[in-house]
């Protein structure tokens, strides 16, 4: 069981945390250890007053007027902006638009026509399955003359030749949690005439990530993980300057023509990353997301990193003895330095044993076939919520409560 020297080493750590004022920020229901911040960011509270404000006052009384008579027209901007300092990009390099996955189809068919003469999307196995299904799609439209090459992990920078146009892979496996070496990937990548697209949903708001310093291409990711933007928020998308305006993007609709509100009938893409609009935007979810990313003002991300670094270490540190007599493993990288912000462990029943955490206050997630993710969301979880959940893991196990025909019961989403 966990000691008291180590209850009080974790408190100790949360007395010095530089982030621990921040968790007043987030509604964090009574009795819950939320590690599940890697799937849906909690809500900051700041952002259910601020869309009464935007139902009932902007939309409510303002009406169609809202669109010029507050932000809700540049808020794609805005909010792009604000990601745009977690990432290392410019201000004007990010937009909020659409999913994940529409982004990722957009980028990937603009960044085709940069690279005439090649003809292969390069990608991960097993890597996040939407981020592969939108590449099959993308080359399916082309009849054989596009290729989606899928390789194994230790096999992508061999499989970087010269018939590669593209390379995209995930920053954070969403599984295993093992990160990617930005800067040598994209080097090796540009090395061989790709480009280079990284998806940062598993990234952006936990770790230091640092596009430019990169010389990343583009970048996709969503808002509902670390960014707490809320349920299916909006995602956004970013493109390296120097590419603006080569980039022809195929889902041209009328919010990223050069001038929208003509209604021209022949399209001409806008300037920088407007043109990677497609229709209006959405705004009740822009606005909660736009809300959302102010608890990050004045927030250093190495303080962020450096904390979700020692969160999973400890986690690993306390699991580790009981792993062997529960038939558990440590499904992630132990060293921090490539790992992201969660931790993976494995076992055959591992759907049953998070939905029985679950009743018992500890909320994770469950990813096939045996993996069970405990994420840690630096801005308001707290390093003795890490020995909590290990101790409620530890009593689970150890009386099997798992194995009750309740916990067995299969949902929707797992």
């Amino acid at each position: 069981m966990t000691t008291s020297s180590t209850l009080a080493r974790l408190q100790d750590l949360d007395a010095k945390d530089p982030l621990a004022e921040l968790r007043a920020h987030f509604e964090i229901p009574a009795g819950i250890i939320y590690l599940d911040g890697n799937s849906l960011g909690a809500l900051p509270r700041r952002v259910a007053a601020h869309l009464e404000t935007v139902i009932r006052r902007e939309w409510g009384e303002g009406l169609i007027r809202s669109w010029t008579q507050t932000n809700w027209y540049e808020l794609p901007r805005l909010v792009g902006a604000r990601i745009a300092r977690l990432i290392g990009a410019l201000a004007d390099e990010v937009i909020a638009a659409d999913s994940t996955s529409a982004n990722l189809f957009k980028l990937a068919a603009a960044a085709l026509q940069l690279r005439p003469g090649r003809n292969v999307l390069l990608t991960e196995r097993g890597s996040f399955q939407t981020d592969v299904y939108i590449l099959e799609g993308l080359a399916s439209i082309f009849r054989g003359n596009i290729v989606l090459r899928v390789v194994e992990r230790s096999q992508i920078l061999g499989a970087m030749d010269g018939d590669v146009a593209l390379v995209v892979l995930t920053h954070v496996h969403y599984r295993t949690g093992e990160m990617f070496d930005m800067p040598e990937v994209t080097a090796a990548a540009h090395a061989r005439g790709a480009l280079m697209l990284w998806d940062l949903s598993h990234s952006a708001g936990a770790l230091e990530v640092d596009l430019n310093g990169a010389g990343a291409d583009m970048a996709v990711g969503c808002g509902y993980k670390f960014l707490n933007g809320g349920p299916g928020a909006p995602a956004y998308l970013f493109a390296a300057r120097r590419h603006h305006e080569q980039l022809c993007q195929p889902l041209s609709g009328w919010a990223g023509h050069a001038r929208p509100f003509e209604f021209e009938d022949r399209y001409a893409p806008a300037n920088g990353m407007a043109r990677f609009l497609c229709g209006s935007p959405p705004i009740l979810g822009l606005a909660a997301l736009h809300e959302a990313l102010s608890v990050f003002e004045g927030v250093d991300i190495a303080d962020v990193r450096a904390k979700s670094s020692l969160m999973g270490d400890l986690f690993i540190e306390l699991v580790r003895p009981d792993c062997a007599r529960f038939g558990l493993s440590i499904g992630s990288p132990q060293d921090a330095r490539i790992r992201g912000s969660h931790v993976s462990l494995l076992h055959p029943q591992g759907f049953a044993i998070t939905r029985c955490l679950a009743a018992h206050g500890v909320l994770c997630d469950y990813r096939e076939p045996d993996a069970m993710r405990f994420g840690f969301s630096p801005l308001y979880l707290r390093y003795e919520d890490i020995g909590h959940a290990v101790e409620t893991l530890r009593s689970v196990m150890t009386e099997r409560r798992y194995e009750r025909a309740e916990y067995r019961q299969r949902h929707a989403v797992t």
